[in-house]
């Protein structure tokens, strides 16, 4: 077998999460193997990172305790419990004005019932995830080699989902106390500045000091919605018209970025054989994050059908390489300090 070691990115999205789930469960079906088994390390934002959790929670017996198809149903069966909110929390609120759209228990009582009480150490591969540390206000990243190493950097599941969700004006800011201490960290969703974390996950992976032609990069979108603002039309908005259509932008503009610089950085290899796949399907309707509702569950499922056939051949080209190419350890462990200075007032912590 080629030695190679094989990247799992998985965007943020909500509820759209349910499209990636999808095609992983088609990548499962196709390979027979777990996604666990498949990568060496897996990165993961937002619901990104609740889907790279799920995929590497044990279950005692040293295999994973959910296939990616019944991650599929965390999303048809809890979406309504997370989003969801009290007549008198919509009042409080005032539409996200006055305070976060959602309370944060349906989500923890969701997590508590798929991660229990694994912690970051037990992940059955390698796992990157996203937040951001809004009083240190630096990137914050979850891994598990970290975690395995130094107790102080091994946290529940339960509280690395919370943090990697916790979207500003849909969910509270997540407190995550340290390890015999009083002090804590204050976590955000990790999309603020990393929604498609592959580049994340790849420099994580070159830094291993592995020939880059030994790389396998998967990276997986939960939609990408084409709203043209015309020009006439937007050319005299301010603040308000601005603020939604604003946000699509910046997500879409960053998602897009990262595929362009990943593409240009890992070109086929000089077999000829594709090292870069980003699946990322175009959504006509504009789907928010948060509709839980039957009726979006349907034209989700039926944007991961779309997706799947779609890219039949691409697919087929990838089972072959996963399942033909052996996924290694990289020749020297991804550890590292705890932190990682990137301005000299601050940093980006794993």
């Amino acid at each position: 077998m080629v030695k190679a070691i094989n990247i799992l990115s998985i965007d943020g999205g909500g509820i759209r999460g349910i499209i990636p789930a999808m095609l992983l469960a088609e990548i499962e079906k196709r390979t027979g193997r777990s996604i666990s088994k498949l990568f060496h390390l897996i990165a993961g934002t937002s619901t990104g990172g609740v889907l790279t959790l799920g995929l590497c929670k044990p279950d005692g017996k040293g295999e994973p305790q959910y296939s990616a198809a019944e991650l599929v149903g965390l999303y048809e069966k809890n979406g309504g419990k997370i989003f969801s909110r009290s007549c008198w929390h919509r009042v409080k609120s005032l539409g996200r004005w006055a305070d976060e759209k959602y309370l944060v228990q349906g989500m923890k009582e969701t997590f508590q019932e798929y991660f229990g009480a694994s912690r970051l150490k037990d992940a059955l591969t390698n796992v990157l995830l996203t937040a951001y540390e809004i009083e240190l206000r630096c990137p914050f990243f979850f891994r598990s080699e970290r975690a395995k190493k130094d107790p102080a950097y091994d946290f529940p599941m339960v509280a690395v989902a919370m943090a990697t969700s916790a979207a500003p004006t849909y969910f509270e800011p997540c407190r995550i106390m340290k390890e015999e201490s009083t002090d804590y960290y204050a976590l955000i969703d990790g999309g603020v500045y990393a929604n498609n974390p592959a580049m994340c996950a790849y420099a994580e992976a070159r830094w291993s000091e592995t020939d880059p032609e030994d790389f396998l990069l998967v990276s997986i979108g939960t939609g990408e919605q084409k709203v043209l603002l015309p020009y006439d039309k937007a050319k005299s908005w301010g603040m308000a018209q601005w603020a939604k259509p604003l946000m699509n932008i910046i997500f879409d503009g960053v998602n897009d970025t990262v595929d362009y610089q990943l593409r240009r950085l890992i070109p086929p290899g000089k077999d000829g054989l594709c090292r870069y796949y980003r699946f990322q399907p175009e959504i006509k309707d504009e789907i928010s994050l948060d509709n839980a509702s039957p009726e979006n569950i349907r034209h989700l499922k039926e944007a991961g059908r779309a997706l799947i056939r779609e890219h039949h051949d691409d697919l087929e080209a990838l089972c072959h390489h996963l399942i033909k190419h052996e996924f290694v350890l990289p020749k020297k462990t991804m550890g590292g300090s705890a932190v990682v200075n990137f301005i000299s007032t601050g940093g980006a912590h794993e």
